[in-house]
């Protein structure tokens, strides 16, 4: 008993020491507890930003308007191009400031950080000037409705304008999470996630002075809160006890790193971006049967992003840990850690893969009472989480070959994984075959699966060890 209570401090102790936060070179010591350090502010982290997903379509739900759901869930389909940029951008950023880390160079790391920055403020200029003129059109190329695009589109104008928020709050986390300091990140996205829930009904549905602006008002909430949390980031980075800081001494446009920012980026945007193109093509492809099955689908998306987003926070921890160790010339502590994780999150897929094919009309229920748009949310539930057990393995190892600079394997493996076999698949299934948005779900999951089997075995050969940065 007593041993057991001790065993029991012990994990308190780290796990508060884990959400307090520090960078920290993790090249020494052990793994598991490196894992630890890293992944628990990960995973509350990404469970934070999964929160704003869920958050605003449970509130949009209530207005119990389906057009209002669709919008959303064509706009998020789009942003996950932005998304994408951003995430790729990251990872990056992840992989050089991980390996000046570990290199001990923390010059060499912050001055990373900064162009990083630069880049991801170019992207999100263009992404805002592009949304705020032809936001409409963008909808309507989705298969958005007019009365779609009557009603709703406005909440479309309010996040591609505003998309600064969330490249900046996608960016510098990356940044810090390189840096070994995955609280800082992950408080970041509390304090926006806090504001978003409280500012959410406020300006959905109006409170005192402040109209209702419906579906809009989701939008403002979201732009609101994440810019709030960039504000804090700023914050920390502009302090001069910042491991990671920016002064006067980096602020000048670096062409050499920026280039060397690019490069490392490039693959990982163009997987993103393919990733993202695919489920953008699949939204296309629901909205053939209808606003109600868009609706489901949306639903259940933004559940799977609660699930899978959380995942990532292993996935990220695996992708700093092989920055780190190959920066410090230590490929094989590299490889075990990334098994590790791995096994980590394989177990905890597992439990969320029961959890959707035993009780998900429950879960949808939570989010709409609409029968039709529950069946299809329900649907795509079961369907898309056979995979997750090999999705669990393979998003480890796949943001592991990202963390060591190696991005183009994982840009292969969504080339023939989601173009190559989920797309045709998909289409030939729902609409050849007539089998209907099911088709669909089968796809995600089959392609989800292969290629984790593929990125496993590609990673076992171990040619990501050699990658300069």
């Amino acid at each position: 008993m007593k041993a057991f209570t001790t065993k029991a401090f012990s994990i308190f102790r780290l796990f508060k020491q884990a959400l307090a936060g520090s960078e920290e070179n993790f090249t020494q010591g052990s793994i598991n507890r490196a894992i630890f350090l890293l992944s628990i502010p990960m995973i509350v982290e990404m469970g934070m930003e999964s929160i704003f997903a869920v958050v605003d379509i449970f509130f949009v739900s209530k207005l119990n308007d389906p057009n209002a759901v669709a919008a959303v869930g064509y706009t998020e389909s789009v942003l996950s191009i932005l998304y994408s940029l951003a995430m790729g951008l990251g990872m990056g950023a992840t992989a050089i400031v991980a390996r000046r880390i570990g290199e001990n160079d923390k010059k060499g790391a912050s001055a990373a950080a900064v162009q990083a920055i630069y880049l991801g403020l170019g992207v999100a200029f263009v992404i805002s000037v592009v949304g705020f003129f032809f936001y409409k059109d963008i909808l309507r190329m989705m298969g958005a409705s007019e009365a779609v695009l009557t009603s709703s589109s406005s909440y479309a104008l309010w996040m591609f304008t505003g998309n600064y928020t969330v490249t900046l709050l996608f960016l510098i986390n990356a940044v810090f999470r390189g840096a070994g300091n995955a609280a800082i990140a992950m408080k970041a996205l509390l304090i926006a996630n806090i504001l978003n829930m409280i500012l959410d009904p406020i300006f959905i549905f109006g409170f005192g002075p402040i109209p209702a602006f419906g579906v809009e008002g989701a939008a403002i909430a979201t732009n609101i809160g994440r810019g709030v949390g960039v504000a804090f980031q700023l914050y920390y980075l502009f302090n001069e006890k910042s491991l990671i800081r920016i002064g006067l001494g980096n602020l000048m446009l670096r062409s050499e790193i920026i280039l060397n920012v690019v490069k490392v980026s490039g693959g990982s945007i163009l997987q993103f971006i393919i990733g993202s193109a695919s489920w953008i093509f699949l939204m296309k492809l629901m909205s053939s049967f209808g606003e109600n099955a868009v609706a489901g689908y949306t639903t259940a998306i933004r559940i799977f992003i609660f699930t899978l987003l959380p995942s990532w926070g292993l996935a990220n921890a695996a992708a700093t840990l092989v920055g780190q160790n190959l920066g410090a010339n230590q490929p094989e502590r590299a490889e075990k850690s990334v098994w590790t994780a791995a096994y980590y999150n394989a177990f905890f897929m597992a439990l969320v893969m029961v959890l959707f094919l035993t009780v998900s009309p429950w879960i949808i229920g939570i989010f709409t009472s609409q029968p039709e748009v529950l069946y299809y949310g329900v649907q795509a539930l079961r369907y898309v989480s056979l995979g997750y057990i090999f999705y669990g393995y393979g998003m480890v190892v796949a943001q592991a070959l990202n963390g060591a600079g190696d991005t183009y394997t994982p840009t292969l493996l969504n080339i023939f994984g989601f173009w190559v076999f989920q797309i045709p698949f998909a289409y030939i299934v729902a609409i050849q075959l007539e089998v209907g948005p099911r088709g669909v779900f089968v796809a995600i999951a089959l392609a989800e699966s292969l290629m984790a089997i593929a990125a496993i075995l590609i990673f076992a050969r171990g040619k990501w060890k050699s990658v300069k940065l």
